[in-house]
This record gives structure tokens, sequence and C-alpha cells, in this order.
């Protein structure tokens, strides 16, 4: 019979072990080596039954265990140490703490190369005595922290679980928003024939590290939401302590509820339309009032900046803008304020990956009836309004309300903030795609979390504990250097002993799988010769989508099977997925791949794990030689899990995408040729891309790893492995990016908030309505270039069009300003070389001033000199820009005027050779 309620007795700490509460209820445990093994200690069997949580070992411990423990005062010295050890972690000050007493950063959303077309308040400020913002608020569907929460599906999920373990050792002090999904994400299993099985285990928050956020008087904290019809949508907010960062995660499963409202957070994912909308408006607007009831509970500072990680969690926005109208602010000040305050993360590459909801649905759940009812439906509905010709003006797009809600934007990689800015250039028409004010900070992954516990005590071994801990969660210049100190022997060990600490836990999950599958025991036997340990081994584990090509490696299956049985050098494969419960397709990849695996002749070599998660990736990471990746170029915003497996000396073999685009180079690892060619159908890319792949590992990658020299070692191997340790790992480190974060988007985001009070949100929501209203009237009427000459003499311009390098092109620009003041806009020339359809390429872009008052026309003459700076075809355009000492960005109003010969084309230019 199953029970009706279930619920956890656990038994009563005895004094002298009260310590072990707090330290298991905050996640630090999760990435602090010395606090797992206090809790090992506890009760070794029972932490291995407990899959390494903390909570659930203490709710099965038995009470003679624990009154041992009490006694035993060796332990008690540890319990005291790693309790005194979480406190200064706490309490003391890190990095964040020094930033307050330096100046502020230079930069602001322009700083990486083609990022933004004009230096905005940042610069104009001077950048310098900025303190960092008092708080920062994080908000994101899903948080991958430890297996022991399981409330994340994929990427998204583990980059911003990283990012909170990472703001917490730097001391950055950011609440995270979530939800908490009663069902988490699905348990992945396997039938017989090889199909994807998904399962859905309760989630009890009881038995989970988890505590309630409480009002004075002891009742639970609630957010509510007003639906359509008169209901009302509840929400707790549990409380999770991920070391110094609180995080909140606000959990429908409220009594008070009806039915279908306390089923909103019932699983990551799922639903259909209505529920996905019903996800995100709890998220976004009941996560800020969840916030807001955080701080009054606990006094924490209120969030300056507001950082929204993909579209999901963009109805935040709307809510903060809400409070202002509420508290009898304008509607246009109140979107300037929170603007100012706000950045938004972007992590795809494609429309595809964009929630988009139907705009009668989002109307319906909006205004009098709903929420937000001081905010016209009308304008909601305008800020998810796609543009461009290939709008749907029947759906309302959450990544375009969330750009239009921040004034600072980011993708996840120099390539996809390349992507990103194509993605969305309709919000800007007329600037050309790189000057979209959308920049990027690469992702970076938690060393602490991910770095296997046999190189975490190498690197103890070498500087000592607290050095490696720097090295780990802040890294720097120079951080890593002493890998260079290991001898060849040491490394090579570790990783073999990686190696084999996979090759034992992949036989333990496969028979396992096969079990579930409904194989006997005695049909198993061939599991234990599953895998060896000294064999290259080669890993692949991620979500499954068609574009990350689980199955390109069986293109050619005879070709692969050739290299997993190769005599002298073989290869071997564990593969690791899952497919979205929704996508047959996807779950046909995983059948193709199992079904293959399963094949007596090569089941030896190559294995499929099922229920790819965190616990299995600790194992998987580090027991690779090699990681495979081969998306479909440039779909992979970032992929971090390359960056997991070199933290512990794997080396990359990827397509040139995401992160390894940017950082590739022959000592890190491989990169895969792609078939980019307009003409190449897809069926002949995969096969001309699976070539490339099979060539490597039987040309390069197999023979460096099994060329052995007199001692038994591969030394042009190790040799890479060092250098993908003290090289690859300090920039791949979370640390360097939530750095990032705070020097180039939060501090200047909260620079920008603190600037615009109510009067400055008032003045510039004026100011840009003026602009708005003008600038169809705005034109650069005349462009006239006079002799260039070397500075600022009056050598004549040749009668052929060339100029000599090193002269000056003096120009005469006038410009009718429509109303507008020269104070209202900036006049620029645009130069460079040119390619054969005469646009600009690496353009400089220099303002002209204003040589005089407007005309009785209202025309003002704008002039400066033309640097002739570059050999070969040049050219320039002129154009004219809204100017405010308050945007952000030259492009942030998406307005431009150019001369008439250039105003369908974009920057066409006036060409010039130069000799």
């Amino acid at each position: 019979m199953k029970a009706i309620r279930r619920f956890t007795v656990r038994p009563v700490l005895p004094e002298p072990l009260r310590p072990l509460c707090d330290l298991a209820r905050n996640l630090r445990w999760s990435w602090h080596p010395e606090t797992r093994d206090l809790f090992e200690a506890v009760d070794p069997e029972g932490w291995r039954a407990a899959d390494g949580d903390p909570v659930r070992l203490l709710g099965a411990v038995s009470a003679a265990r624990l009154a041992a423990l009490a006694a035993d005062h060796g332990f008690l010295r540890r319990l005291t140490a790693a309790a005194d050890d979480l406190s200064d972690y706490l309490n003391g000050p890190r990095w964040y703490q020094s930033r307050a007493d330096e100046p502020g950063p230079d930069s602001g959303i322009g700083s990486e190369p083609g990022a933004g077309s004009a230096p905005g308040p940042d610069a104009a400020a001077g950048g310098t005595g900025t303190p960092p913002p008092a708080a920062i608020a994080y908000f994101s569907p899903e948080f991958g922290i430890t297996a022991a929460l399981p409330q994340y599906s994929g990427g998204l999920g583990i980059l911003a679980g990283d990012h909170l373990k990472a703001a917490s050792d730097l001391g950055v002090p950011l609440i995270g928003v979530g939800l908490l999904y009663r069902y988490g994400y699905f348990r992945q299993s396997l039938s017989r024939e090889g199909w994807q099985q998904e399962h859905y285990p309760v989630l009890d928050p009881h038995e989970l590290p988890l505590t309630l956020l409480r009002e004075p008087d002891g009742a639970p904290a609630q957010v509510v939401l007003a639906l359509p019809g008169g209901r009302l949508l509840r929400a707790r907010i549990w409380q999770v302590a991920v070391g110094r960062v609180p995080l909140l995660l606000l959990d429908s499963g409220v009594e008070d509820n009806a039915p279908g409202e306390r089923g909103v957070t019932d699983r990551l994912y799922g639903g259909g339309s209505e529920h996905r909308l019903l996800q995100e408006m709890l998220l976004g607007i009941g996560g800020v009032r969840a916030v807001r009831a955080y701080c009054r509970l606990t006094g924490h500072p209120a969030p300056e900046v507001f950082h929204t990680n993909e579209g999901h969690a963009g109805f935040l926005g709307l809510e903060r803008v809400h409070e202002l109208v509420a508290a009898g602010g304008d509607a246009g000040a109140a979107l300037e304020a929170v603007r100012a305050g706000t950045v938004f993360t972007t992590h795809t590459p494609v429309p595809a990956g964009i929630d988009r909801f139907d705009r009668r649905l989002v109307a319906r759940h909006f205004g009098p009836d709903g929420e937000l009812p001081r905010i016209p439906v009308d304008r909601i509905l305008d800020l998810g309004a796609e543009t461009g010709p290939d709008a749907r003006p029947d759906l309302f797009n959450m990544a375009l309300m969330g750009l239009r809600l921040a004034q600072r934007a980011n993708g996840v990689s120099v390539l996809h903030g390349q992507v990103s800015r194509e993605l969305f250039a309709d919000l800007w028409p007329g600037f050309d795609a790189e000057e979209v004010p959308v920049t990027s900070v690469t992702n970076g992954v938690h060393a602490p979390t991910w770095v296997a516990p046999e190189v975490h005590r190498l690197g103890a071994g070498r500087i000592g504990a607290r050095r490696t801990e720097q090295a780990l969660s802040v890294g720097g210049a120079g951080s890593w250097d002493f890998v260079a100190d290991i001898p060849d022997r040491e490394i090579w060990e570790l990783r073999r002993s990686l190696r084999a600490r996979l090759v034992t836990e992949v036989r333990a999950r496969l028979y396992a799988s096969w079990r579930q599958r409904g194989a006997g025991a005695a049909e198993l036997g061939w599991i234990d010769g599953v895998l060896d340990p000294d064999v290259l081994t080669v890993g692949f584990a991620r979500r499954v989508p068609a574009y990350k090509r689980l199955t390109l490696m069986l293109r050619d299956r005879d070709r692969l099977t050739e290299l997993l049985l190769h005599p002298e050098r073989p290869v071997q494969i564990v593969v690791a997925g899952k497919a979205h419960p929704a996508d047959d397709g996807g779950k046909r990849l995983v059948q193709e791949l199992v079904r293959f695996a399963d094949e007596r002749h090569v089941r030896h070599r190559v294995v499929f794990l099922p229920d790819y998660g965190m616990a299995m990736a600790r194992t998987l990471y580090p027991g690779c030689d090699v990681w495979l990746n081969n998306p479909l170029r440039p779909l992979e915003a970032c992929g971090t899990s390359g960056m997991k497996a070199a933290l512990n000396g794997c080396l990359n073999l990827s397509v040139l995408d995401g992160w390894w685009d940017e950082w590739h180079e022959p000592d890190f690892g491989w990169a895969i040729p792609t078939a980019d060619g307009a003409d190449t159908d897809e069926a002949r890319r995969d096969d001309l891309e699976a070539a490339a792949l099979y060539e490597l590992l039987a040309e390069r990658v197999a023979p460096r790893f099994y060329d052995r020299d007199e001692a038994g070692l591969p030394g042009r191997w190790i040799e890479m492995v060092r250098r993908t340790l003290a090289g690859l790992g300090p920039k791949v480190l979370a640390g360097r990016m939530v750095r990032e974060y705070v020097d180039r988007l939060y501090t200047p985001a909260a620079r920008a908030h603190r600037a615009l009070d109510a009067a400055a949100a008032g003045a510039l929501a004026a100011w840009k309505a003026r602009v708005r209203e003008a600038w169809p009237r705005v034109a650069v009427d005349h462009v006239e270039a006079g002799r260039s000459a070397p500075a600022g003499d009056g050598a004549a311009l040749a009668g052929d069009g060339a100029a000599e390098l090193g002269t000056a092109l003096p120009l005469r620009v006038r410009v009718a300003l429509g109303g507008l003041t020269p104070g209202d806009v900036e006049v620029q020339v645009v130069a460079g070389r040119v390619g054969a359809d005469d646009r600009i390429i690496d353009p400089v872009r220099t303002p002209l001033k204003p040589a005089g008052g407007p005309d009785l026309e209202d025309r003002v003459v704008y002039e400066g000199p033309l640097a002739l700076d570059r050999t070969g075809p040049f050219g320039y355009t002129v154009r004219v820009l809204p100017a405010h000492p308050l945007l952000a960005d030259g492009a942030e109003l998406g307005l431009v005027a150019v001369p008439p010969r250039t105003a369908a084309g974009g920057d066409e230019a006036a060409g010039v050779l130069l000799r």
C-alpha cells in the first residue's frame, strides 16, 4: 500500500554535533572537499547510500552512531575546524569587498570590439570612483548547484549554479531567484529497445537543504499573483544558502491554491503554453516580490541591479515598472529607471530557442482583470512585439521584451555575441549588425565544483590548500603556473587513476541500466570487461537537440568500428545525454546510439549511460582523455562541458563554436573542420565533418596518446595536459566570468541606476519622446570634402580621387536638426577600408564639431578632419545619432540619419584611394 503522506523523522543531534546542521544546510559543502570528507566520516556507507547528500545522511544515521561521534574527540576537532572555516568564509572580506575602495572600470557596454557604436555614460562619467552595487538580483528558471537539489535540466541551469557559487567565493552580494519544481527535471532510463523513458520522482522540500522564509509571527512569507477571473496564484519562498549567496525558490504547492495553480511549479519545462506563461510570470513578477520580502525580513540591501538570465524571467522588468508607477511615478520615467539597472543575458543563437506566447494569451493575464493593472496592456504587448521581415504579429517574444527592458545585454561567448547582434539586429534598424548594443561575457565554470578531488589534492600538495582554493575560485595571472613543475610521471599517474575511476563507475551504472532494461544478472557478465583504464577514452555528454549531433560519430559505422577495435591504438567512447520529453526526434537519436552501443562486437568500447546529471558528470569529465563536441556551427552559444573537462587535464576535440572558437590553441586540443559552404546540403555537410573527425582521431589524437618514450610515458600528450591546465584553466573559471560581469555590466548598471532619480528619469523619458518625434525631420543635407593636407594644410585632393597616407581630409557637413539642438545629437564620420561592395570594413567613428549655430532653416554645419591612416581602398560616410549623457550607447534608441545615397544601403562608402 502507498502512504498518503510522506515525511522524514530525523534523530536529534547531540549538542556537540549541532554544527553538522549548519554545515549540511549551506551548500558550500558541495564544493568544499574538507566538509564532504567530514560528512563521509559520519557514516561512510550511509554517505554512499545518500548519494553524497548531507541532509539525507543526517536523516538516516543511527542514534548509536551519533552518540559515538559525540564522544569522538578527533571527529569533534574536525567538526570545529569545518564550522570555523565556514564562519570565516561567510563573514570575512573577499575580492568584491576590495572593489568598494578601488576606482571603477572605464569600460561600458561597448567594451567588446564591435559591440556598440558610441561611448556612453560610463565613459562620460570618467569611469572612476564608482562603488559596485550594494546588491544584485540574479533571476534564472533553473539552478544546477548540486545533485542533492535537482532543479536543472542542462547547461543554462549549471551555468546559473556556477554563477552563484563563484559570486559567493568572490563575495559578490548576489541574490538568486528561481522556482522550486516539485518534480524537478525528469530522470531518464531506457527500455529494452533503447527508447528513452522519463520518470518524475516527487521532491519533498522538507527533505531538501531548504528553509522557509517566514514573517515575524512565524507564518510562511508568500507572494501572490492575480489571475484572470479573480483567481489568485500564491507561492511560498524557500531559501537556499549557496555559500554567502541566498537563493530564493518560489513554490506554488500551497494548500490555499486551487489545484491548477498548485501545479504551476510542478516540473521544469513541462506543460502547455499557459502553464509556461504562468511559470514565467511567477518567476519574474513573483520573483521581484520575493526579493522585496526577503530584504524586508532580513535587512539585506535592496538590489540596485537586476540580472535576467535568459528571457524566461523577463517579466521582472514589468513588475519593477509597476512598482514605480504604483508609487506615483510616470510610466515613461519608470521604464527608464528600470532599464538603467537591468542586465539581460541571452543564451540562444536561433529564434527557435526563444520563448514566444500568443499575444491574446498574454493580454488576458494582464490589465484590470489580471496582473500589473497600472500598465496599459497595449504597452506590455509592445514590449514583446516582433519586428523585421520575419516578424509574427500574433506572438509575444520574451527575449525582445528582455532586451527592451534592459540597458545592457550580452551573449555568452565572443562568437555568440556576434550571432546575437545579427539575431536581434531588427531592433536597431539602420545600424550594421556589429553595432547592435549586445556585448559578450564568455561563460566560465566553477572549478571547486568540477575539479576532481585527486586534482585538488595534487594542487594542495604543491602550493597548499589555501592557494589552491584561491587559484580555483579567483584565478588570475600566474595562479596555475605551479603545474609546470609537476613531473610527467605524476601527471600521467593522475590521469590513469581518473580514467580507472571512470571505468569502475561506468560498469556499475551500465549494470544498473541493463537491470532496469529487464536483463537478468546471468546475462551481464560481459560488463566486467567494458572499457579499459589504459585505452584512450573519449567523452560526449550533453542535451540531445538535433544541432548538437549526438550521432555524428555514427555516420560511417565501419570507420568508427575500426577506431574502436584498432589492435594497437584503440579508442573507447562514453556517451550520455537526455532528449526533451516532447522531442521524439531527439529520442530517436538516443535510441540509434544505444543500439549501436548494444552490439556485441563493440559494446566493450562504446557505452551510453542514461540519466546524465551532475553526479555522473563529476566522474565523467575528469575520467576522459578527450572531450568531443560537434555541434552545427554557430549554434552552440558557449558549451561549457569542455571547460569542466579541461580543468581536469582532458583535451578538447571540438568544432570551432562557442568558447572553443575564441580559446582554441593546438596546445589545448584539436579543431574539427567544418563544411560551411552555403551550397553544402545537410547530409553532405555531416559526411564531411564526420570524416574529418575520424581522420583526426586516427591520424593525430590516438597516435599522440599512444606514442610512448622509454619510460612508457606519452611525453607530448602529457605536455598538452600540462598546458591545458596552466594556460586554459584560468580562462575558463566562473570567477573570471563573474569578475567581468561586475566590472563591465553590474557596476556600470549601478552607476546608471544611481544617476536616474525620479527627476532625471522623467527628464530622460521626455527627451527620448522629443527626439523620437523630431527624428523624421533630421537629415544630412550635404557632405563636402575639402583638400587633403598634412596636419591641416591645404594641399589639393588629387583629381583622380586619390590621396596620400598621413594626410587629413577636411570635412564639412550640413545637418537639418528638425527642431533638436546640437546637444541632442552627435554627428560622426565613419571611415575605413572598403570592400568590393563599398561597405566599410572595421570602421573608425570620429565625432565632428558644430561650426556655428543653426541657420534660419534650422541647419547646422559640422566640421572636422578625416585622418587618412590606412592604405588601399578607403571610404567614409557620415551619420547623425541621438546623444545624451545617460545613454549607454549611441545605438540605444535605434535612430540614425545618413546622407541620401546611403539611406537604403547602410554605411556604403564614398571612396578615396590612398597610396
